[in-house]
Formats: structure tokens, C-alpha cells, sequence
């Protein structure tokens, strides 16, 4: 290996551990090992990630087993893809079956909710002793922000304990939480003159300063640098992408007037404004009782959503660019329950990417004839988010140590699956 081969590494190595706050391993291991996986060549840039909370039916959705017993009342229909079918309740997606690539061949380990929502957003397995990073943190960490006035990620929904928070990393990689996106960022506008606001600005920085001379810990200046990113916000003409209002009413109404479509809408003027990472839950899922009753609201709130944002990501030219994630904790059992419900079932469900890289009109991996077992090419949570950070350009073997010098990947284990991609 060249001697200018190793400076360069070991320049970037110094600039990891400056910058970003953690310390590294290089992803090459020791010196003249090549990664085992050669990064992407022109990898996304942002993230979309739709979480629907609660477990998600796949045999309802995306992985339908006409004629079998299991199946219900759910019917399937064509999609503009031939050889692919979804569920009647998913009309709009039938008509995006080009641009989704269904993976139906999920498998966890995770069978309760808390612990399938942690798996499933952090790749690890729930530890009261740390938390870990999701894929937004990762994307931020690793990839920096593409518009230093936004926050780097943002998360949209009410249900936001287990989302994909900073983990242990710095507090500047926490999410931006929204529980109502028709409310917008909410006390955004400064109530005080400009001159008067950086008056008081002046005043505070005056008196902290001998404080941060004293302690000057990277705990401590993320927390200011996490203020000055807020002010900065407030004066910035960025702020208006937290309003859908701004939107017309044909397009609010595309999307749907419910909290999720109106999520997918703001999260597409984030994803405009260059955010790297936006996250929407939507919950109701877990259908132990009346799951057929359940399934046509939830899926007809998706379907316009959902399609509405593939269309409008088209249109504005970032889908290439932009990872979309359709996914949930676990799938729901094939055998229909006493109370017409469908119970947890991690064994196998289904979770669907778009965009990005990612093949279209294509579906990886198939169920038993029941639903009932993955039967082939598996794929492990740690794998999907290996495959998604791959998409992203985010190295999967590059370790951080967390403040107790413990080794972390952005997936453990877990490695991309390479036929997902176009």
C-alpha cells in the first residue's frame, strides 16, 4: 500500500475521532485489508422511514396466500407489475408496484412489542445498561448534515419512546420530535425584536463563558452547539418547511386529512429542505381482535399516503436519492385467532423499500404456503439495516465505541443484501 494510501486513512481516522466526537476503527481492519464490502458508488443521501407501529399483517398486505385457509377475507389484486399482487386494500400501491421492492422474507428474533420496536430501529437488542443509535443518528453521524440550518433527523407521531433515537451518541443526534405535523415546529418564532433577542444571546453567552472555560467537556459544547442550531432556525427562511399549510388543499387531501398522510406531507417539504433522515409512526396495528375489520382503515390510510409521497418524490427528482422504508416490528400470525385477530409473529413478515437504489417491481424472498415460515433467502433485521445503511453509504463494518469504550456497528452482524439493488 502506498505511504499517501495511509496518511489519507489515518487523517480520516484523527477527523473521525475530532469530529464526530466518538472513537474509531477503521473499516479496513488492519493495514492493507480491504473492506469485505465495497462501498456504493453513488449512495442515497436521505431517509424516509415509515414505521407502523404495533406489527404490521403481512399476509394482508404484501405477502397475500390466496385460497389457503390462513388468508381470511383479505383478497388480493393485480399491480402494474405482472407476477405481483397486493392486498384489495392497496389500490394506489398496486398502481407503485414498479417502484417497491417487497421483501417478504423478514425473520426476528423479537416477538413483544417494546423489544421488536428496539431490534427493529437499532439492529441490537434492548440493554438497560445502554441505548443505541438508530439508522438516522447513523446517517448524521456518519454522513454529516446537508443543510446545517435543519436538523439532521426528524421524527413525526405521538408514539416516539422506542424511535430511532441519538442512542449514545452526542445530544446534536437526537431527533427533532413532532407529535402533530398539521401543528408544525411548534414556539419556533422568537417573542422578543431580533435586536433585543441577541442582546439577551450576548448576555447569556457572557455569563456561561467562564463556566464553559472551566468545564470544557464535548457534553457540554453539544448542548450549546444543540442552542445555537435552534436560534439559528428561528431566523431562517428554512422554518417554512415545517408548515404543510403552505401546502394547497388538493395536495393535503392526496395525502389524506389523518396524522400519518399529513407526516408523509411534511416529511417531504423535510426531505426538500435537505433533512437527512425523517421518521413517521403510525400506530394501531397490534390486531388481536376484529383484524379484518381492522385491516381495509389501516391499509386505505397507508395506500394514499404512501403512494401520494412516491409520486410527489418522483416528481421533485429525489427519489433516487431518497431511501424510502415501509416496515413494522413483526408480522402478524397466519392462523386467524378465536376473536377474529391475527397475535405477534416475528417468524416471518414482510417490509417493503422503494427508491434509493433499490430494485423496482421486485419482491425477494417467499413464505410457506401458509405463511408460516420463511422457506427462501431469509433475511435477519440486522440484514435489512445493514441493506439499508449500505444504501446510504454508511460503512457497515466501521466501529464507534461508546463512552464506555464498547465497539458498535451500524448493524450488528448483520450484512446488505446485495440482490436488493438495481
Amino acid at each position: 500500500m502506498k505511504k499517501t494510501d495511509l496518511n489519507r486513512r489515518r487523517f480520516l481516522e484523527i477527523a473521525a475521532g475530532s469530529f464526530l466526537g466518538v472513537s474509531t476503527n477503521s473499516v479496513f481492519g488492519a493495514a492493507g485489508d480491504k473492506s469485505s464490502i465495497p462501498p456504493r458508488v453513488a449512495p442515497a443521501k436521505q431517509l424516509i422511514y415509515l414505521y407502523m407501529a404495533g406489527g404490521m399483517s403481512h399476509i394482508d398486505t404484501f405477502d397475500l396466500k390466496t385460497g389457503h385457509e390462513n388468508q381470511g377475507s383479505t383478497r388480493p389484486i393485480n399491480t402494474n407489475v405482472d407476477g405481483i399482487r397486493v392486498s384489495s386494500h392497496l389500490p394506489n400501491l398496486a398502481k407503485h408496484a414498479d417502484k417497491l421492492c417487497v421483501v417478504n422474507s423478514l425473520t426476528s428474533t423479537a416477538g413483544d412489542h417494546e423489544k421488536g420496536n428496539y431490534f427493529m430501529h437499532t439492529s441490537y437488542d434492548q440493554r438497560a445498561t445502554i441505548r443505541h443509535p438508530g439508522l438516522g443518528a447513523w446517517n448524521q453521524k456518519m454522513n454529516g448534515k446537508l443543510n446545517p440550518t435543519m436538523p439532521g433527523s426528524v421524527f413525526i407521531g405521538k408514539e416516539s419512546r422506542f424511535h430511532g433515537s441519538g442512542g449514545f451518541f452526542e445530544p446534536e443526534f437526537e431527533p427533532l420530535a413532532i407529535s402533530e405535523p398539521k401543528s408544525g415546529l411548534k414556539y419556533s418564532r422568537s417573542p422578543v425584536r431580533e435586536d433585543r433577542l441577541q442582546r439577551r444571546l450576548n448576555l447569556a453567552n457572557d455569563l456561561d463563558a467562564e463556566f464553559l472555560e472551566r468545564y470544557h467537556a464535548k457534553p457540554i459544547r453539544a448542548y450549546g452547539d444543540m442552542y445555537a442550531d435552534a436560534v439559528r432556525l428561528m431566523e431562517s427562511p428554512d422554518l417554512a418547511a415545517f408548515s404543510i399549510n403552505k401546502e394547497d388543499d388538493k395536495t393535503r387531501q392526496r395525502y389524506g386529512e389523518d396524522p400519518f398522510g399529513q407526516g408523509c406531507l411534511l416529511a417531504r417539504r423535510l426531505i426538500e429542505s435537505d433533512v437527512r433522515t425523517v421518521e413517521v409512526s403510525f400506530t394501531g396495528w397490534d390486531t388481536h381482535t376484529n383484524n379484518f375489520t381492522s385491516m381495509p382503515l389501516l391499509c386505505q390510510t397507508i395506500d394514499q399516503a404512501v403512494a401520494a409521497l412516491l409520486d410527489d418524490l418522483q416528481r421533485i427528482g429525489k427519489l433516487d436519492e431518497t431511501v424510502v422504508v415501509l416496515t413494522t416490528e413483526f408480522g402478524r400470525t397466519p392462523i386467524v385467532n378465536r376473536n377474529a385477530g391475527r397475535d405477534h409473529y416475528p417468524q416471518a413478515f414482510t417490509s417493503v423499500l422503494a427508491g434509493g437504489g433499490f430494485k423496482g417491481g421486485y419482491v425477494h424472498g417467499k413464505t410457506s404456503e401458509g405463511g408460516e415460515e420463511v422457506v427462501e433467502a431469509p433475511l435477519t433485521i440486522p440484514d435489512f439495516n445493514a441493506t439499508i445503511a449500505h444504501a446510504l453509504g454508511i460503512p457497515i463494518e466501521q466501529v464507534l465505541f461508546s463512552p464506555s469504550k464498547r465497539p458498535f456497528t451500524v448493524a450488528h452482524k448483520g450484512k446488505p443484501e446485495m440482490s436488493l439493488f438495481a
